[in-house]
Order: structure tokens, then sequence, then C-alpha cells
């Protein structure tokens, strides 16, 4: 039976499941975390409930690939790499180009390097996973999917700036977006739990990790999006800054004495939660500093669900209601207390969560109150297996 792996690079973390096909049984899965940091931690299951942990150094993606590589053969998942005939990548900006997941093939990695300016802090990191695996699984068939095909098709009046028209004509300047995948899963998922069809649905899918997008989904396509032109609009994220007015970055561009690059850099790796926090870009470091009573822990937290609400709110407003608001990604999944602080200030709106069903980690829940007007569910995103449909699907196609 052939194997297939689905990889998902995010930002500082490399996330994977291999899958034996057609079952599309799951036969390991793990997550290399802190890329890039000063310690990671990888972690890997397998077999019958049987685990692998490890705390090193990870320097780049690409030691994180080989490590990776290096477990499956040492832990005996696979006898050798013979055995994986396909691997898909999560590749998170496509333009308007990639309207659909591709075939992987020297012109598609041309093309994603050129678009690597859309998403910096993704693309030049998922071309390098791409690059490792081709290197040591040159004879697997190989496919990227792309966030942002998802939203390509989003209405224009919610993709396009209000700038002149010919930057959009010339340049691409629009919305593109990011985590269609995941977005494209849970709301599938959300329409099977609501027993009802995902095109008669009004959903808000809020993909809360290290990097974070929040999505109105409407007659079963994406309406509008969080995320802009690259992934540093929207939401406060892990180390991304979100929604800044321009001006403020001119601004500090000039007070700084610093290059329109080295300010995006600060925007993308240097802000968000790490920035206010002066902490740590993870949110669990940051709810435990301030139950000690860090005040400028609790306004990162404060800022951090204000801005969730923000888009929540307009997003209802924007589609006239809402039938349900999904969690998922890192912190929507695991955070029972950043959930409990959002669906408050969403109280009036009639969402409302049984705190007792809260209590919970990332597993597939309905956490309504018997009396809400609006679902909350808790689901658990599955890219990887979106990846791997995808994989076969183009496959047969070839």
């Amino acid at each position: 039976m052939s194997k297939t792996i689905a990889v998902n690079a995010g930002s500082s973390t490399l996330k994977f499941k291999l899958f034996d096909m057609p079952s599309e049984k799951v036969v390991a899965e793990g997550t290399i975390e802190r890329i890039g940091e000063e310690m990671g931690h990888a972690k890997i299951k397998f077999g019958d409930g049987q685990k692998h942990e490890d705390e090193k150094p990870f320097k780049d993606h690409g030691a994180a690939v080989q490590y990776l590589l290096d477990q499956l053969i040492d832990l005996k998942i696979v006898q050798n790499y013979d055995e994986i005939t396909a691997v898909g990548h999560r590749v998170v900006a496509g333009g308007e180009f990639f309207k659909d997941s591709a075939i992987i093939n020297d012109d598609v990695i041309k093309k994603i390097d050129e678009l690597s300016e859309y998403a910096p802090l993704h693309d030049p990191a998922e071309l390098v996973g791409i690059k490792a695996f081709r290197k040591v699984l040159p004879n697997a068939f190989a496919v990227a999917v792309f966030d942002t095909s998802f939203h390509v098709n989003m209405p224009k009046k919610n993709a396009l700036y209000s700038v002149p028209y010919e930057w959009y004509e010339k340049y691409g300047a629009r919305k593109y977006g990011a985590h269609g995948t995941s977005h494209r899963y849970v709301a599938g998922r959300a329409a099977e739990m609501l027993g009802k069809p995902l095109k008669d649905l009004k959903l808000i899918t809020m993909h809360i990790g290290a990097g974070a997008s929040i999505t109105a989904i409407k007659d079963g396509q994406s309406y509008d999006t969080s995320m802009g032109f690259s992934p540093l609009a929207g939401i406060t994220m892990a180390t991304r800054s979100g929604d800044v007015d321009p001006s403020l970055v001119a601004f500090m561009q000039e007070k700084l004495g610093v290059s329109s690059q080295k300010m995006i850099s600060i925007l993308n790796h240097d802000s968000g939660i790490k920035g206010l926090s002066g902490i740590s870009p993870d949110m669990r470091d940051i709810l435990a500093a301030a139950n000690k009573g860090n005040k400028r822990a609790q306004l990162t937290i404060d800022i951090y669900v204000n801005r969730i609400v923000r888009y929540v709110g307009a997003y209802i407003a924007e589609m006239g209601g809402a039938d349900a608001i999904v969690f998922t990604a890192g912190v929507g999944e695991n955070s029972a207390p950043i959930r409990k602080m959002v669906t408050d200030q969403l109280s009036y709106f009639g969402i409302k969560i049984d705190q007792d069903k809260n209590q919970c980690h990332g597993v597939e829940r309905d956490l309504s109150a018997a009396d809400a007007k609006i679902k909350t569910l808790l689901i658990p995103t599955n890219e990887e297996l979106m990846i791997v449909r995808d994989i076969e699907r183009l496959r047969k196609q070839a």
C-alpha cells in the first residue's frame, strides 16, 4: 500500500500526517514546533499509540524536514522512502495565478518564489520544504495546495482596496487572504455537524494560531477574510501586527531610520503578541503571565480578543447574520479562556457557550449553550486531509 505525506509548514512549525492510501488511514503524524528559536520541540505519534519526542534546536525548515524524514526510517514507520509515493505541501500565497492546487514542477517552484513577496514569512520556508522533500523523494508525485485559492473568487467589493484601480490591473494589488485550506475544511465539517448544505449556511470560521485569520463564508464560498494582500493584515497574531494605519508605518520608518523591507520585517517578526507583551509570541505564556498579575500581558490579551471580536461583528453585519462561528487552529482549539473571552463579548448577537462544554482541548464539539441563537463550534482543523484529497484528485487527472 502506498503512502502519502501531507506537509503543513507554518511560520515556525512543521506539521505532517502520513497516510496509507487510498484508505486515508493516518499511520503517523507529528509536529516540529518553535523552528528557528533557541530550542525546538518535535513530537511524532505512530503505530499503536507509540510516541517519540525530542527537544533540540531546528535552525530552519530544511533542518526540520531532514529530521522528520530520518525519524520515519529510524522509528520504522517506513522501511524505505520508496513507500512514500506522494507529497502534498501547503503553500500560503498563490496570488490570482493559482486558482487551484497544482502539480509541482520547476515552473511552479519558480512561480511560488516570485509570489514570495506576498507572504514573506511563509512562502520562502515552504519552498525550503518543497526542495528538501524533492531532494530525498525525487520520484514522489508532489502537489502544492494554496491557502489563497479558496479566497480568489470572493466578491470584488471585499477583495479590492480603495486605491487606484490600475494598481489591481497592473500589479495584482488586492486582498488574497490565507488559511484557505483550513477554512475550507472546517466549513465543510460545520455543515455536516449542523446537518445542512454548506451553500445554505452563513459561517464565520476563526483560524487562530501563530498566524490567524477570520473568514466569512456565504453560499459555500469565501465572502470576506481578515488577511489581505499578504498574511500580515487582519487580527493581532503571534509576531505579526495585523491591521496598522499605513501612515504610522511611514512615520515609524522615518523615526527608526530603517528601510521599507526592514519595517515589513519588524511588523512580521517583532510585533503582535510578542511585540505588545515583551514576553513571548506564545499565547500560553501570555495567559500565564497575566494570571500572575502582569498588566502588559493582560493588555496584550485584551487587544488580541478585541481584534477578533471586531472582525466577527463586522462579518455578521456584512452577511446579514450568521448560523455559526467556528474556532480552530492552535489557540482556537486549545485555549478555553480565549474562547470564553471572545464569546462573552459577542453575547449581544446571541452567541453563548456552555462553560462545561468549553473545558476541552482539541476535540470536535458543539460548545453552544442551549439558548444560543448562533451556534459556536470547536472543530480541529485538518488541512492535511484536504491536501491528501487534492493530491488524489490531481493524480487521477494527470
